[in-house]
Formats: structure tokens, sequence, C-alpha cells
């Protein structure tokens, strides 16, 4: 096969969707034809608890509308299900690519993934091209005067929006070039040939634009569905341009979901500096804090049978829906490193599980931020009164009485697991314990 002939290929990984997708556009105007790919990773898949995860099914789901779409094209995207290694070896052995193009993932495993692939391509003297796309600043674009980074939301925000300028909103028409694309058929494995099932729960849509402007007025009240733009699965996966969602947040007369948007990349960033982070504390004395762990706790809070409403309605959303009011989440995971002073690693990891919108940098900053052990974390004597919290967002109980169908009834929903003001001061007393000097 000449240079000429040779394809390049693009790797679809968290950007599923063919409108702005920076790498992708990259790769259609290379002067070469396109091979899309896209690989189950089984070193990830082999991990998942549930047969039944609604992340796989969300992803299949995306991948047939996008492989439906190219068909148009007479293309269509090459799968494998496989370790990345090997799917690699598999990939260069077919296609013969002269180059590869891919989207920056910022968390520990795609970045030990990335450079082990890229490492392998080059061997075989493919060229590889990566790009910025899910978020608008990346690794060292946000910095301190000095260098560093920054590890506090408010100063990082005001770097962040007095460094924004049109450059950083372009638009990458991916669509306009699929011409490029090359000649391709092949099936979508079906989630059964995954080792998966179809899950029952259902996935929100991307509309969102007539939350901006009232989303400071309805983001903390957890019955009013509408209230939230529920486009966290779609940023996580892709499906949506973040330059986009820039663009219609700066447009709008109130920042408060500007602001979020921000938190996102903030917390992206601070797992890129520090990825020790997942499985550590941010603040290291907070790593001495002696957890009960008390495991049928653990599984009563799981199971939304702590007896308190706010906490219970939201694990109970969470167990059936696969998401959890952002709110409540703040609620439910101070309860738990709190109250029941249960490592927040183990809540971080149940999420994990459970969430359709699982970000690891988020889920991981939020966790920490619970429990006191984060950068820019709420301090560890703040502890939430899940009664109050209850009486200020859910005041007549819609949200409660819509999970919890035998709220009303002592028989059936059980008396609080432990008494607030018992909770508190042994938290209280176990953290000063622990950051004693």
């Amino acid at each position: 096969m000449s240079r000429k002939e040779r394809p390049c290929i693009f790797w679809f990984r968290r950007d599923l969707r063919l409108q702005d997708n920076h790498a992708l556009y990259e790769a259609l105007r290379s002067g070469y034809k396109v091979q899309p790919v896209f690989i189950f990773d089984t070193a990830i898949l082999s991990k998942l608890e549930d047969h039944d995860d609604a992340r796989v099914s969300f992803i299949h789901r995306e991948l047939r509308a996008i492989n439906k779409q190219l068909e148009q094209q007479g293309s269509g995207i090459a799968f494998y299900h496989d370790e990345p290694n090997k799917a690699w070896e598999e990939i260069v052995k077919k296609f013969d690519p002269i180059a590869v193009y891919f989207n920056h993932d910022y968390e520990p495993y795609a970045r030990k993934r990335d450079k082990e692939i890229s490492d392998f391509l080059r061997q075989y003297h493919i060229a590889v091209y990566t790009f910025k796309d899910q978020v608008i600043f990346e690794k060292e674009e946000v910095l301190k005067s000095n260098g560093e980074p920054y590890t506090v939301f408010t100063p990082y925000r005001n770097c962040w929006l007095a460094q924004l300028g049109e450059s950083h909103l372009k638009n990458y028409p991916s669509e306009r070039h699929l011409a490029a694309l090359r000649s391709h058929w092949q099936t979508i494995p079906t989630l059964k040939e995954l080792g998966f099932v179809a899950t029952k729960q259902t996935f929100p849509s991307k509309s969102y634009k007539t939350v901006i402007d009232d989303y400071h007025h309805t983001r903390d009240i957890p019955a009013d569905e509408k209230g939230t733009s529920h486009l966290s699965v779609h940023l996580r996966f892709g499906t949506v341009s973040i330059r986009s969602l820039i663009k219609d947040a700066r447009q709008a007369s109130e920042k408060t979901w500007l602001n979020e948007l921000i938190w996102r990349e903030f917390y992206m960033m601070i797992l890129w500096h520090f990825p020790e982070t997942v499985n550590k504390a941010f603040k290291s004395a907070y790593d001495r804090i002696h957890w009960r762990n008390n495991e049928s706790e653990f599984d009563a809070w799981c199971q939304g049978k702590t007896g308190y409403p706010l906490v219970d309605a939201g694990m109970r959303q969470l167990n059936e829906t696969g998401f959890m009011h952002n709110r409540v989440r703040m609620v439910v995971a101070s309860f738990l490193c709190k109250h029941l002073l249960i490592d927040w690693r183990w809540g971080e990891a149940y999420f994990a599980r459970k969430l359709q919108d699982y970000e690891q940098s988020s889920n991981v900053g939020n966790w920490q931020w619970a429990a006191g052990s984060g950068n820019d974390a709420a301090p560890y004597f703040r502890v939430f009164n899940p009664e109050i919290q209850l009486k200020k967002f859910d005041p007549k109980l819609v949200y409660a009485k819509r999970w919890i169908p035998e709220l009303d009834d002592p028989f059936r929903y059980p008396s609080p697991i432990i008494e607030h003001k018992k909770a508190r001061e042994r938290a209280l007393e176990v953290y000063k314990s622990a950051l004693k000097d």
C-alpha cells in the first residue's frame, strides 16, 4: 500500500459525537481517508459489577446511532472488544495506518493507556496526533503566577474567566467533512456479546436551554425534575460539545450554570495535577482518621434505609435511576462520612458503580469535599443536618415521598440509624483526634 493510500485512524473514546469533535475534525482534514475505531475495553468492562450497567447501554446506544449516520456515507466504525494494547495490534495489522488521532483524557488510567498506545504506534513509525476537546482549559493552561496549579476554586474560576476568549470556543465542524471517511461496514457487537444486558433505566435528553436562566432558583430543589440540566451523562461521554455549552452559558443572564461547568474543569485539572487523590486524601492528615466502617450501616446507607428521608430518597433515586440530585449528593455524602464515620472511598466506589454520569474527577473531588479532606473542602466541623436540609429543600416532602412510599408508616420506615446531635459530636471528636498535631 502506498503512503497516500494508507488511512489515518480516529479513535472514539469519551467524545461520542460527529459534531464539533476536535480530533475527528483534524483527522478528516488530514488529506487521508479516515477510519473510525472504538474499543470496548475489557480492562474496564471486566471490573463492572452489574451486567445491566447503564453506562454500557448508553455507550452502546450512542455508538449505534453514530454508526447509522456513518452508513449514509458508506462508512462505519471498526469495533474491537479487547484490551487496548491487543486491539491496537490488530488495528495496525489490518489498516496499516499513516497516523492516529484522538482527544485527550485526563484520568490516571487513560493517561497510562494513551502513553502506552502512543509509544507502541511510534515504534511502527505511525504518527500520533492528540487534541483538547472535553474541556476549555487543560493541564497547565490555568496556573497561578508562580506556575503552580490552583487548589482553591474561586481564584481558579477568576483566572479561567479572565483567559477565556473567542478562540477557546472555536467550533470544529467535523460533521461537514464526513466525505473523507474510509469505506467500511461492520455491525456493532451486541450487548450480549459484550457480556451485558440492556438497562431498564432511561437516559436524559440533551435539551437544556430552558433551564439555564432559572438554574440558580431551581437547582437546589430535588423535587423539580426540570430544575437541572441532566446533561452530566452527555458531558461524561462527550455526546455534547463543551464549547457549545459554554457559549450558551455565557449568554445567559445568570451565571450559576457557567460556574458549575467551571467546577467540572477545576476538578479535572486537580486530578491531572494530583492523580494520587483518587485514593489518597488531598490533605494528607485526613488519612489519619479512624473510620468506623460499619458494614451493616453502610448497607443501610446503600439501600436508603437510614431513617433520614432526604438521605434515603437520594440513595433510592440513585439505585433505581442511576441519577441523584446534586444537593442530595452533598447531603448523603456528608451523612456517610460524618454521621456514620465511613471512609469517603467507600461512598466514592458505590457512586462509581451506580451513577450514569460517573466522572472520576468530579466524584473524587466532591467526596473529598464532603469528607473535609479535599482541596477547597468544607471544614471538617461543617456537618450537614439532614433534617434541616429536608425542611429547607423539600418542605412538603414531595421528593421524599416519591422515593419512599412507606415514609408515613412507622412500622415499615425505620427510625434514624443515629441521632444527629450524637453523630455530630462523635464526628468532631474523631476528626479532632486525627488532625491534632
